[in-house]
């Protein structure tokens, strides 16, 4: 394990171009440099320590999908190797090494394409008031974590303060035209369903994710992250219990430790206690494993 995590990145004369809550973005022209620091964030606040590794597991989990995905999709990856980078990346690789993508720069489409499986978080929010999730009917009866007869297509937007706003598909397509609204969520739901099946032959279960996509020279481009515990639900299968809450391999411990001390999550959060962070971290590194089949980073 890292002794220390990586929570900001730089290079010698510069910082990102943009920062976001897990990443840093250095823009290279027509290429980014997309770097998954050891950030973490809940209830939409970065916590002032982060987790040893976590953004070299979100990066590594993503090159296996991207690999396992290509074919469905082209993605934006050019290399995830530091020789590769350009000069000043390389001079700092011990920062950026193992965590970071050199990737084509694309027009990203302003709709997040959500795919669910199964009836949790905020789809399971809107079925119990209305029966309907992102204004599709679903069967009466259905209880939390229920697995959904066929995956939705449930997109959402994200507003200026960052928070995913839920929407129909029918309002993703006049956003970004029906055709390719079609096309796009086609594409999402086939990427899910494979994923599924491959996470469901390593004993975990895929509840639902989201992907970014956008375009390059007129082709459509798989992009950002890709199956990860932070753009994805994912539950041990051994462990499956329709009904109610089910654990996760995601920062559940962080939720629930900010939760029980009291935080009232309008001001800066508490630090994280050292075994939240440790039991945080195991809990990315189990997914990485289970999924990729290797024993370690």
């Amino acid at each position: 394990m890292s002794t220390t995590p990586v929570c900001e990145t730089s290079l010698s004369d510069r910082g990102p171009d943009k920062s976001g809550k897990v990443r840093d973005i250095y823009d290279l022209g027509d290429r980014l440099l997309l770097v998954a620091t050891d950030r973490i964030s809940a209830f939409d606040w970065i916590n002032p320590v982060g987790i040893p590794d976590k953004g070299k597991i979100l990066t590594q989990i993503s090159l296996f999908w991207f690999e396992q995905m290509k074919d469905l999709c082209r993605n934006h990856l050019i290399s995830a190797d530091v020789a590769d980078f350009p000069k000043e990346f390389q001079e700092r690789a011990s920062m950026f090494e193992g965590r970071s993508m050199l990737v084509r720069k694309c027009e990203m489409f302003p709709v997040e394409f959500v795919i669910r499986g199964y009836l949790a978080g905020s789809g399971l929010k809107e079925y119990r008031e209305k029966g309907t999730v992102c204004g599709i009917a679903l069967p009466a009866g259905l209880v939390e974590a229920d697995c959904l007869e066929e995956p939705i297509y449930t997109p959402a937007t994200k507003a200026t303060d960052g928070h995913d706003i839920n929407i129909s598909p029918e309002e993703a397509g006049k956003i970004i035209g029906e055709d390719l609204n079609r096309k796009v969520s086609e594409t999402a739901l086939a990427i899910y369903k494979r994923g599924r099946e491959i996470a469901a032959d390593r004993g975990i279960i895929l509840c639902d994710t989201k992907f970014e996509f956008g375009m390059l020279d007129g082709e459509l481009v798989l992009a950002d992250e890709i199956l990860t515990p932070d753009s994805s639900r994912f539950w041990p299968a051994d462990q499956y219990a329709p009904g109610k809450a089910q654990p996760s391999y995601d920062k559940q411990f962080v939720r629930d430790h900010l939760e029980a001390v009291g935080w009232d999550k309008d001001s800066p959060p508490p630090p994280l206690p050292a075994d939240v962070i440790e039991r945080t971290r195991e809990k990315y590194l189990e997914a990485y494993c289970r999924l990729t089949g290797k024993t370690g980073l």
